[in-house]
């Protein structure tokens, strides 16, 4: 029987679920071909790479397995507290006990298009999720801290199932019931957190760059709202927009 072309392994490899390679490349590791063992020295560190991210997520179950006797544990965080414009947005998820998602992580340590896949299968997947939003004009009103409490609470409210158990990302959400864990930089350890900060980063990154469309000078697309000195500089150009929250541009303009 002829030998298979190296092409068609590679494409046998690229096809194989990461969790099926070990057995897969089994079939390749007697052949002696220079570009067989580069293919099999590759897969070999992605099923590598595949056990160290499952390692890694275990270990963002920390606080979920600490509470495993809660039915429904919520994790929540929030994007957009330091933008100079824009909304502030929260996220509240409750994953499955058996969750298999990958990847999940801190949203500022992912790329856009790893959030943006995360942010449908969380979705998919999750018991029940909520979104809540408070705008600029509600935080100019009562101060960015309200405000994101008040993001928060509609989050939890907009869920399809009560939690019985909040992880929050280093806050504590006044006028809740619910018993609620704290923790400091939460969303790097713990896995529901982190989601929660995915769904929240990705539905503000959106509203950021449908409002790119709406007021183009400002460059929302790119820095998202966030104070970066092209954005400082187009507010001194063009004044503020209706998105810009007043409360946080006074010293980047004069109005009466």
């Amino acid at each position: 029987m002829a030998e298979q072309k190296i092409g068609e392994i590679k494409k046998i490899l690229e096809s194989t679920d990461v969790e099926l390679l070990p057995q897969v490349l089994e079939n390749f590791r007697a052949d002696e071909r220079a570009g067989v063992k580069t293919l099999v020295a590759k897969y070999d560190k992605c099923y590598e790479a595949f056990l160290a991210e499952k390692e890694r997520t275990e270990r963002m179950k920390m606080y979920e397995k600490k509470y495993s006797d809660y039915a429904y544990i919520c994790g929540i965080d929030e994007a957009g507290r330091g933008p100079l414009a824009g909304p502030v947005v929260a996220g509240a998820v409750i994953l499955p006990k058996d969750c298999d998602i990958l990847y999940i992580n801190d949203s500022k340590k992912l790329t856009e298009k790893k959030r943006e896949e995360l942010y449908d299968i969380i979705k998919e997947k999750a018991v029940a999720y909520g979104i809540g939003i408070a705008t600029p004009e509600r935080i100019d009103e009562i101060n960015i801290l309200q405000a994101t409490y008040e993001a928060m609470r509609s989050a939890i409210a907009q869920m399809a199932v009560a939690p019985d158990l909040l992880l929050n990302d280093a806050v504590t959400i006044p006028r809740v019931q619910t018993k609620q864990v704290p923790i400091i930089k939460g969303d790097a350890k713990s896995i529901s957190i982190a989601a929660a900060s995915i769904l929240a980063k990705v539905t503000r990154d959106r509203m950021m760059k449908e409002y790119s469309i709406i007021y183009p000078e400002y460059g929302f697309e790119g820095h998202k709202g966030y104070g970066s000195q092209s954005h400082i500089e187009a507010i001194k150009t063009y004044g503020p927009s209706p998105i810009h929250r007043r409360s946080f541009i006074k010293n980047f303009v004069d109005e009466e």
